[in-house]
């Protein structure tokens, strides 16, 4: 197998490259990655609704909040994504975390309602406030540290239409947290690109890099390929290392979904494959095949 890699390997030509994103996607690797020379390119978040207040005054409908919780979330995944708001309003103004969490989601993603990034924000910020007094259950780990990484990502871009202007110092606090105490991989990437562009904070490559390995080891793709980028072009102060960071280019570049965000991703694996030579290439493969027997 490795020797049908190196073969391949030889070729070369590739598209361009496009400033990282804030999200990523995991997936399985395959090592005959490294062996592809043309990638297929990918494909594609802003809209508002009237701000319309929660609803208060108890609903005869619904027994108590947790019952409207349950009603909810069987409408919404019976494909009744709008008919499931008034439910999930009622339980997440009763205080159930998941209800706010489903419609901090819907509402970031347009999802069975018209994108409101206010709204959005109003709904994970309750999280916030609760996690940051209450520790989550286990359950709740997940749910809690992607709420604190969606209000840095608000704090750390702002709201326009909400006329919230960017806070990057708050941001940093909700990733820094997010990142130690829940070791969340979404946390600990955006915090390497803070590290690494300066915003808000010094400029320090060094920490933007050991945040990116850790992210990296989760399978975070945005943080493998950019760890990659780094290290091929030895861009952390160190030598370069071209065969490691091409490896982690590769376990981005599988990583990635098929929408225009992660196509940056796509860029710097075809750019990086193009720059290497066949050393590089034969070392990547068996630094690849080593990482992945480790991994399984």
């Amino acid at each position: 197998m490795i020797g049908r890699f190196q073969q391949i390997l030889s070729s070369a030509g590739f598209p361009k490259r496009r400033r990282a994103v804030w999200s990523a996607g995991v997936g399985r690797v395959s090592v005959a990655l490294l062996a592809i020379a043309f990638l297929a390119p990918a494909y594609a978040l802003d809209a508002s609704e009237p701000r319309t207040a929660p609803a208060t005054a108890p609903l005869s409908m619904f027994k108590d909040p947790r019952a409207a919780l349950r009603e909810g979330l069987e409408s919404y995944h019976a494909g009744n994504a709008k008919n499931s708001v008034e439910a999930l309003r009622y339980a997440a103004d009763g205080g159930e975390s998941l209800a706010q969490w489903k419609l901090g989601r819907m509402y970031a993603d347009g999802d069975g309602v018209t994108r409101d990034d206010a709204k959005a924000y109003d709904y994970f910020s309750k999280l916030v406030d609760h996690f940051a007094e209450d520790e989550p259950g286990p359950r709740e780990r997940s749910m809690a540290a992607s709420a604190f990484v969606a209000v840095g990502v608000y704090n750390l871009e702002g709201i326009a239409a909400a006329k919230m202007a960017p806070d990057p110092e708050r941001a940093f606090d909700l990733f820094r947290y997010a990142a130690t105490f829940f070791r969340n991989a979404d946390a600990q990437y955006n915090l390497a690109r803070m590290y690494l562009d300066g915003t808000g904070i010094a400029k320090d490559i060094r920490q933007s890099v050991n945040w990116l390995e850790l992210a990296a080891r989760k399978g975070h793709a945005a943080a493998q390929a950019l760890l990659g980028q780094l290290m091929f072009n030895g861009d952390a102060g160190l030598p370069p290392q071209r065969a490691r960071g091409l490896m982690y280019l590769t376990l981005a570049r599988e990583g990635a979904t098929d929408r225009a965000d992660d196509q940056w991703i796509v860029d710097l694996h075809s750019k990086a494959l193009t720059a290497a030579s066949d050393t590089d290439r034969k070392a990547a493969v068996a630094m690849l095949e080593y990482y992945l027997k480790r991994r399984d």
